[in-house]
C-alpha cells in the first residue's frame, strides 16, 4: 500500500501559519487539518487564533471548533480523529495539510506515542479533589517529582495538562513522558514533509504583543465573559492562555492591561517552549515567517518527487 503523502506544518505561536497555510492549500489543491490543542475548542475562536471564517471559506478546514469548552482532549483522543480525516481528504486526492503548535499532538498522529490506557474514573476525581484542595504549583511540584520530564513542559497554571499527567502515573504506574517515547504500532503510514516557521524569540514578542491587542479588541474578552455563562473557569477549554488571564480581569482581580501584560508573558514562554520542542524534532525545513513562496516552492518539489 502506498504511504499517504502529508505535509506538517509547524511553528510556535504568531508566526503566520494560517497564511501558508492558505498559499499551499490553493497551490496544491490542500485541506488544513488543525493541529493545535487550543483550537479545538467552539466558542473561542478570536481566543485561540482561529482561521477566520473568510479563511476557512477558502479551502476545507477540520478539527477547528467542534469540541465543547467542558471536554477534556488527550493526543491519543486527538490523533485517532485528526487519522480519520487524513484518510477522507486522501480519499478526496486533496492534499492533507497538518497545520498548529502543539508538538505532542504532530507526533500522536504520526505515530510516535504508545495507546495509553483510560483512567478510572475514580482517579480522575481523586487527582481533580488535590488540584482544589493543594493549588496548581503544588500539583506542579508533585508532577515534577514523578515526572521530570512532563513537568519542563506544562506551565504551572495549565491545570488539564497538570492532570492529565499525574492521572496517568496515578492510574498506571508509568510516567505519562514514558508513554509518550513509546510508538504506536498501529499507525498510519505516512510519506510527510515537515515544514516550520521559525523566527527568534525577541522578534516574535513584538508580533505577540500586537496580535494579543487585536484579541482582547475583536472579542476574546466576551468570549471568555459568555463562556462564563455555562462552564467553570477551570473548564479545560478556558485553561490555556489567555483564558486565565481574562478570568482574573473579569472577576475585578486586575485591570485590562494587567491582564494584557500576564497574557503576553505567557505566550512569550509558551512560544519559548515550543521552540524548544520543535529544534529536537528531526526532518524539519525550516523557513521565516511570510515565505510563503519559498514554502510553496519545496512542497511543489517533493510533490514532484524531488528533494524539498
Amino acid at each position: 500500500m502506498t504511504a499517504t503523502r502529508i505535509v506538517c506544518l509547524l511553528g510556535a505561536t504568531g508566526t503566520g501559519k494560517t497564511a501558508v497555510a492558505l498559499a499551499l492549500a490553493e497551490a496544491y489543491g490542500g485541506a488544513v487539518v488543525n493541529v493545535d490543542s487550543r483550537q479545538v475548542y467552539a466558542g473561542l475562536p478570536v481566543l485561540t487564533a482561529q482561521p477566520t471564517t473568510a479563511e476557512q471559506g477558502r479551502c476545507p478546514h477540520f478539527l477547528y471548533g467542534d469540541t465543547p469548552i467542558d471536554v477534556a482532549v488527550s493526543a491519543g483522543w486527538f490523533a485517532k480523529r485528526a487519522r480519520a480525516v487524513v484518510a477522507s481528504i486522501a480519499e478526496r486526492d486533496l492534499l492533507p495539510l497538518l497545520v498548529g503548535g502543539t508538538g505532542l499532538y504532530f507526533r500522536a498522529i504520526r505515530g510516535g506515542l504508545a495507546p495509553i490506557p483510560p483512567v478510572p474514573p475514580a482517579i480522575r476525581a481523586e487527582v481533580a479533589a488535590r488540584y482544589d484542595a493543594t493549588g496548581g504549583r503544588a500539583m506542579h511540584e508533585a508532577l515534577a517529582a514523578v515526572d521530570p520530564a512532563a513537568a519542563a513542559r506544562i506551565a504551572p497554571a495549565d491545570r488539564q495538562r497538570v492532570t492529565r499527567a499525574l492521572e496517568v502515573h496515578a492510574a498506571s504506574g508509568r510516567a505519562l513522558s514514558d508513554w509518550q517515547a513509546a510508538g504506536d504500532p498501529d499507525a498510519p503510514d505516512y510519506d510527510a514533509l515537515v515544514i516550520g516557521l521559525s523566527l527568534s524569540l525577541e522578534m516574535l514578542t513584538p508580533r505577540l504583543a500586537s496580535r494579543i491587542e487585536v484579541m482582547a479588541r475583536e472579542g476574546a474578552v466576551e468570549e471568555v465573559q459568555e463562556a462564563h455563562k455555562r462552564y467553570a473557569p477551570d473548564a479545560p477549554g478556558l485553561t490555556g492562555i489567555g483564558g486565565p488571564e481574562i478570568t482574573g480581569y473579569l472577576s475585578g482581580a486586575y485591570g485590562l492591561e494587567e491582564a494584557k501584560a500576564r497574557w503576553l508573558a505567557n505566550t512569550r514562554a509558551y512560544a519559548k517552549r515550543q521552540m524548544t520542542w520543535f529544534r529536537k524534532e528531526p526532518e524539519v525545513r525550516w523557513f521565516a515567517p511570510g515565505d510563503a513562496a519559498g514554502v510553496c516552492e519545496a512542497v511543489g518539489r517533493w510533490l514532484d518527487g524531488g528533494a524539498a
